[in-house]
């Protein structure tokens, strides 16, 4: 696999990771903002072991902030990766798949993407344009009569650094939401959806809740959002002095798959497993349905 993103010392420490799972990795430096990187990089690839078949996009960065206390350009810059990151490699990667008819575009997403939270509307609005974007170009895939596919995998909270790294404007650490996962389990749920034309998969049963429940009542959500979504994004630490953030440049020395977390994070989910086994599942019910409808015929 091609691993892209700016830091040099985090691809490497990724790098070791698919290295050390029996994967080879080239590692691309590429800021994702700038469109002529990332198709700089496109092109490397194809050099280096021909057609792109599977595009993964999933970087970002966030501030942990009020609205009112985000500078513009902090909200510009997180939309240019978060948002505009995903655009343009979607274009790199359909320019590319498109003619020669076949290959699968994954869209990183998040529970937040159906329903916003305070202290990260710039992130969030970006997670719901992507969502946006996405829906948009499937249709024009369809119209096309296209076999690229491109599916978005919308996750719930996970145990990964970018609460080590993300800017913040408030005093105390960031941390995700609880319940928090394992990335283990966002990844296996990447590869499965590589493998499966599904348009949407959705990780953790937190995810679930949120995306549904906004559904039904949005309103309801509003209040307890508001109440509760404040203190349950900050850690009891308080914020270390100095600390440095990942928004305009990668932070040194941070690298690896997991965050702080892994005391509290959990490495499996049973809505996951569910999901991936819809057929079996229904078969089972439907089975039941039968021989409790037998037994009942036969009492």
């Amino acid at each position: 696999m091609a691993l892209l993103a700016r830091g040099k010392e985090g691809l490497d420490a990724a790098r070791n990771e698919v290295e050390a799972a029996g994967g080879e990795a080239l590692v691309i430096p590429t800021d994702v903002a700038d469109y002529d990187q990332i198709e700089a990089a496109a092109e490397r690839v194809e050099r280096a072991w021909g057609p792109v078949d599977i595009w993964i996009n999933n970087a970002m960065v966030t501030v942990f902030s009020p609205f009112i206390d985000i500078t513009p350009q902090d909200y510009r810059r997180v939309t240019d990766v978060t948002y505009l990151g995903y655009v343009w490699g979607t274009l790199a990667a359909l320019k590319r798949m498109k003619p020669r008819g076949r290959g699968t575009i994954i869209q990183v997403g998040s529970a937040l993407s159906y329903r916003a939270i305070p202290l990260q509307s710039a992130y969030c609005g970006a997670k719901f344009a992507i969502r946006g974007f996405t829906d948009a170009i499937r249709s024009e895939l369809i119209h096309d009569r296209s076999h690229v596919h491109i599916t978005m995998v919308q996750l719930s909270a996970f145990n990964t650094p970018q609460f080590e790294w993300g800017k913040t404007t408030m005093a105390k650490q960031p941390q995700p939401l609880p319940p928090i996962f394992q990335p283990e389990i966002a990844a296996e749920a990447v590869v499965w959806a590589a493998q499966h034309r599904r348009r949407e998969v959705w990780v953790g049963f937190p995810a679930v809740k949120a995306i549904l429940a906004n559904q039904l009542m949005a309103p309801v959500l509003d209040l307890v959002l508001a109440h509760k979504a404040y203190k349950g994004q900050c850690a009891d630490q308080p914020l270390a002095p100095h600390r440095r953030d990942n928004l305009y440049q990668p932070v040194p020395g941070l690298a690896g798959t997991h965050g702080r977390f892994d005391d509290q994070a959990r490495t499996k989910g049973w809505q996951w497993w569910a999901s991936t086994r819809r057929g079996f599942l229904l078969s089972a019910l439907l089975a039941l349905v039968a021989g409790t409808v037998v037994v009942a015929q036969l009492g």
